[in-house]
């Protein structure tokens, strides 16, 4: 008896050889010809800039297993990968270098700039492609696209052009989010506001002709310097008559009105308000309305500009001291209170932006968040999972702004606009006039028309926001703006998996974007998934330092433990997951359980490969339905069970249902039961019949077994499947899913299984309970009342005596002999006694149990004594307290289990 199939699994080893051949072989290439329905996915594009964290191991493991399901289903599939250029992260990496070389990239240069960019893409932006390839995802490589590809690029401009010509884009002087860390415009999906213990300040600002004062309050000192008028709400009794007047600014001397507005919240501090329209969003509503000047007090990087009096240059939080110690020297400084309040962070630079007036350009929000409002309300499309984030998604789209799709920085797609310079003497401003194109000689066409052939044109150095290229990702990956087979095929697309934190991020711009230029939303069904948690059920976070390498847990454990994990822990659609870690040993006893799993399926299979004596599932064939025994039966009635609920359960995003479905099938009714049930028949003689079926069983089930698991646990599924079914140049992964047949399920006849099972395990437990040592034959006897029970105990008597290692089995309805000293259980009705005269030393193991009692009883009486002691009970830390408590718990558990024992004997 051999087998190919080496003693231990070796995950390492065995991952790597399937993961090259799966891609040399293109086995999950797509082609659009193929004859079933399409069921597609597009990644989720990781920026080029990342590494893999324990976030993209659980979505691509998430992914992976429905691609793959669908895939073996029959279904025309494609998962697309490809990555996001990440604007803002990779300038970010450059600069830094630059600034190590004493130099910066406007001394660089933009065109070199970008060859220096492109060159860290080749060099170190493939970091995270090679880490996904080690997660065994089932992509299609030869479709891989990166934002910025001509051809994506093309579908942006395009976009642009087109969003431009309809009057959805459009460019002008507002007030926007500006990132000093990145110096940059960022939208309002990139702010996070992040609750501060703050100060406010109160100032007083003196009328102009000397009658008085006002007192306002600010949470920004240093933007007074840029106040253009103080309001007031004009309801408010306290200010109506002073509306009109005008107040000067204390430091800059400046005259400013006094305006009444119904903005203004008469609770709010004094009820008299500093307004500088062009560093705050209210503000700025208020100069308008009220024709203030806008005036502008900060540089990109933060510092004070010329507008900054004696300030100028200083940081703004710099400024903020020493706008406050000069009031305080002037005294116009009336108190500071503590204030809790929202500060608004950047996303990306991780510092508090600021509303800053600045020319940039906009997509108008209303007209296509309405298309897609539309598609949500009349068509239900597309469909969320778990169904409760619909509303999240719907709410966000009601509250969209216009969005600021400019960026300053050079590394994207550089906003297809040109100006027209020589109108301006080169200088570039809201008013200088431009023409928006979708290529510098289309641009130079369109100028000429306009402005004459002797124009000069300057590109918008520019770039467009990343989540402008990504909203397109759906279909320009497809091919969009042409028309492709793989448009026509494979958009819409399927599922989008996603974390619930990227839904206004990605989502609802991918469905405002495809629903204005295809008339579609990109896909039918959005799966949300949590999060994953560290071991205290904490986000993991750079910040909070609690992240888990999944490399580090793939190589101890392998790929196909961490993924099964992963998956298994999710409780249901939308919950978060936590991942148990121990940081010191880099251990995990959640994936460590996985990886048992994996080599209790590796040793199962190299078993019954070791019984089928080279022969295959196809070679033996299927055994005639009469032949079957009844643990044959049972085998194939709970199999068909599990290949139903597993279908039903990944098909309603069920994923964690299925993982842990099949564990307990796999582990328990395949492993530890039909297995044991079998080994007696697979050691017949060859010619026997019985042994013939058994093998034919044990073969059709442990390929049903590795396809049902395989889009969970690929790797080690494909390697047993190649072992097994001996099919060169074939693959599992693209063998059919086991399907339903509803003549092998017996429900009545598993329900008798359960009995024969649950005598046997009793049976064993007594065993143990009485020392009776394994390679010792015993009699039982099994007592019912109920005739059904005794005729399943009749049929199934052959496996009682095989799995219990009897000499004797007596089942009847009554018990003859009362006094039997015996040791017994129950099971349902069925009495289990283990007569134990001739067996065991009664009075040897009395002994035995009396002073094991006694010594459980000493000790839980020590744990007791110690709860009663009021100055341990007062002064121990609660959880060693608590470990007492644990401590007696389980002492007064074992002396009622020996107490138990005893009274049985």
């Amino acid at each position: 008896m051999t087998t190919a199939l080496p003693p231990q699994y070796e995950p390492q080893a065995t991952e790597a050889k399937w993961q090259t051949a799966w891609e040399q072989e293109q086995v999950f290439k797509a082609d659009p010809n193929h004859p079933g329905q399409p069921y597609c996915v597009v990644i989720p594009p990781p920026n080029v800039t990342g590494s893999l964290h324990m976030g993209h191991a659980f979505e691509s493991a998430l992914i992976d297993t429905l691609v793959r399901y669908h895939r073996m289903r029959g279904d025309n599939t494609l998962w697309l990968p490809g990555t996001d250029h990440a604007s803002i992260a990779v300038q970010t990496i450059l600069e830094r270098q630059l600034k190590a070389e004493g130099t910066n990239r406007y001394d660089l240069g933009r065109e070199k700039f970008l060859e220096r960019a492109w060159q860290w893409k080749a060099e170190s932006g493939g970091t995270i492609v090679n880490q996904l390839r080690r997660l065994g995802v089932s992509v299609d490589w030869s479709r891989e696209r990166f934002t910025l590809d001509e051809a994506l690029s093309q579908a942006v401009r395009k976009a642009f052009v087109q969003l431009y010509e309809e009057g959805l884009v459009y460019r002008g002087n507002y007030l926007v989010n500006w990132c000093p860390e990145s110096q940059s415009a960022v939208s309002d999906l990139e702010v996070e506001n992040k609750e501060v213990n703050g100060h406010l300040w109160y100032f007083r600002y003196p009328l102009s002709d000397g009658s008085g004062e006002l007192v306002v309050a600010t949470t920004r000192p240093e933007t007074m310097l840029g106040d253009t008028g103080v309001a007031v709400n004009p309801k408010d009794p306290r200010y109506q008559g002073l509306i009109g007047k005008t107040l000067t600014l204390p430091i800059m001397n400046r005259e400013i009105p006094i305006v009444g507005d119904e903005l203004v919240d008469p609770e709010f501090g004094t009820g008299c308000v500093k307004v500088t329209p062009a560093h705050d969003p209210n503000d700025f509503v208020m100069g308008q309305r009220h024709n203030l000047a806008f005036i502008n007090i900060l540089n990109k990087d933060g510092s004070l500009n010329e507008n900054g009096g004696p300030f100028v240059g200083q940081d703004r939080f710099e400024a903020r001291k020493n706008v406050v110690k000069k009031l305080e020297e002037l005294g116009y400084l009336v108190k500071i209170e503590d204030y809790k309040h929202t500060v608004p962070y950047s996303d990306r630079g991780k510092v508090p932006v600021e509303p800053l007036l600045s020319t940039q350009w906009f997509v108008k929000i209303e007209p296509l968040a309405q298309k897609a409002l539309y598609c949500l309300d009349q068509e239900q499309s597309p469909r969320f999972v778990p169904e409760r984030w619909t509303k999240v998604y719907r709410d966000w789209l009601v509250k969209l702004k216009d969005w600021c799709i400019s960026r300053q920085l050079w590394w994207g797609h550089q906003i297809p606009a040109w100006y027209v310079v020589s109108e301006t003497a080169g200088e570039i401003t809201e008013h200088t006039p431009f023409v928006v194109a979708h290529d510098e000689t289309e641009a130079l066409e369109k100028a000429q028309g306009q402005y004459g052939e002797s124009v000069q044109l300057v590109q918008d150095p520019d770039v467009l926001d990343t989540w402008f290229s990504s909203g397109l990702w759906p279909f320009s990956t497809m091919g969009w703006p042409n028309t492709t087979q793989d448009l026509a095929t494979y958009y819409p697309t399927t599922t989008l998996v996603t974390g619930f934190d990227i839904i206004f991020f990605w989502v609802a711009r991918m469905t405002m974007m495809a629903g204005h230029f295809t008339g579609q939303m990109p896909f039918k069904d959005v799966y949300i998934h949590g999060l994953v948690r560290d071991e205290n059920g904490k986000k993991m976070s750079k910040s909070a330092n609690n992240g888990i390498d999944p490399l580090i847990l793939i190589n101890k454990y392998g790929t196909d433990a961490l993924r099964y994990t992963l998956i298994r822990e999710v409780a249901g659609a939308g919950q978060d997951i936590s991942l148990q870690y121990n940081r010191k040993t880099d251990e995990s006893e959640s994936v460590e359980a996985s990886r048992n799993f994996a080599n209790k399926l590796w040793n199962a299979a190299r078993f019954v490969m070791m019984n089928l004596h080279g022969e295959t599932p196809a070679s033996l064939g299927q055994p005639h339905p009469q032949d079957l025994e009844l643990a044959d039966q049972w085998m194939l009635s709970r199999l068909h069970q599990i290949i139903t609920q597993t279908r039903h359960q990944i098909e309603n995003y069920g994923l964690g249902e299925a993982a842990k479905s099949l564990y307990e099938f796999i582990w328990g009714d395949f492993c530890d039961w039909y297995i044991e049930l079998v080994k007696s028949r697979l050691w017949c003689d060859e010619g026997d019949s019985s042994r013939r079926v058994a093998q034919q069983v044990l073969a059709a089930v442990l390929e049903s077994i590795l396809k049902l698991l395989h889009p969970f646990m690929p790797h080690i599924t494909e390697e047993l499947w190649q072992n097994l079914s001996q099919r060169p140049g074939e693959f599992l992964a693209l063998q059919a899913y086991p399907t339903v047949d509803p003549a092998f399920i017996q429900p009545e006849l598993e329900q008798s299984f359960d009995l024969l099972i649950g005598v046997i395990r009793t049976i064993r437990n007594l065993r143990a309970e009485a020392d009776i040592k394994p390679g010792v034959k015993v009699a039982v006897i099994l007592q019912s009342e109920n005739a059904i029970e005794r005729a399943i105990l009749e049929q199934g008597q052959a496996y009682l005596q095989d799995l219990g290692k009897l000499e004797g089995l007596t089942i009847t309805p009554q018990l003859e002999n009362e006094g039997l000293q015996c040791i017994a259980g129950v099971v349902e009705t069925v009495q289990v006694l283990i007569p134990l005269s001739g067996v065991v030393d009664i009075d040897q193991l009395r002994s035995k149990l009396t002073k094991k009692l006694e010594k459980v009883q000493k000790e839980a009486q020590s744990q007791q004594k110690r709860l009663e002691n009021p100055g341990f009970v007062n002064q121990a830390p609660e959880a060693v307290i608590q470990s007492v408590r644990d401590t007696l718990a389980a002492a007064l558990k074992q002396v009622e289990i020996l107490q138990e024992r005893l009274a049985r004997l």
